[in-house]
């Protein structure tokens, strides 16, 4: 069995920051759609975060009832 590679998904990171670039020059889209936008750039960069921690998801592997 194949280890996923650790990290974001290259193709996700890709769509929001090509979703990014199009809101700065598209003029006809309302404040709801591009504060949804940045609220998911800012969601992937608190995911990019903790990924990149080494510690991160350790605790799943705890038994913490013993």
């Amino acid at each position: 069995m194949k280890r996923k590679d650790k990290g974001i998904n290259a193709d996700l990171e890709n769509a929001i920051n090509d979703m990014l670039a199009e809101m700065k020059t598209n003029s006809e889209w309302t404040l709801t759609d591009k504060m949804k936008i940045l609220d998911r750039a800012l969601k992937l960069e608190a995911i990019k975060l903790k990924a990149d921690s080494d510690d991160w998801g350790m605790g799943f592997a705890n038994d913490d009832d013993e």
